[in-house]
């Protein structure tokens, strides 16, 4: 039986999913239905946590909007996620980044990685 459910998930989950840990910067398009019409919907945020749980993984996306916390779940291999971009790496000490929640302005920001240099 778990063998079954196992190759159903297999068959479900995407592939092109880009490497990002929380503290990362990712903009995630969604597949919004309104009525009769289909549109894409961006948002972008730092993920503050992630799930890891085969097909049903999904990352919480963070960011703040007219001075409103807003946050977002995303089922990482749902049909209405089209796509995840990481637009920039984060550091961070910890798996799951809820203390942000309480922190205001320029204390909320996460140090930035920096890139390798190239010699």
């Amino acid at each position: 039986m778990k063998y079954l459910m196992d190759l159903i998930e297999s068959r479900e989950t995407k592939q092109n999913i880009p490497d990002y840990k929380p503290g990362d910067t990712v903009r995630v398009h969604q597949r919004i239905f309104e009525g009769e019409k289909e549109r894409i919907q961006v948002f972008e945020g730092v993920v503050i946590a992630e799930r890891n749980a085969g097909n049903r993984s999904a990352l919480t996306v963070r960011k703040i909007s007219y001075g409103v916390g807003v946050e977002k779940v995303f089922p990482i291999h749902a049909p209405t996620v089209e796509r995840i971009e990481v637009v920039s790496h984060g550091k961070a000490r910890r798996a799951k980044l809820y203390f942000l929640r309480k922190l205001r302005g320029k204390a909320a920001r996460l140090v930035q990685e920096r890139p390798a240099r190239q010699s």
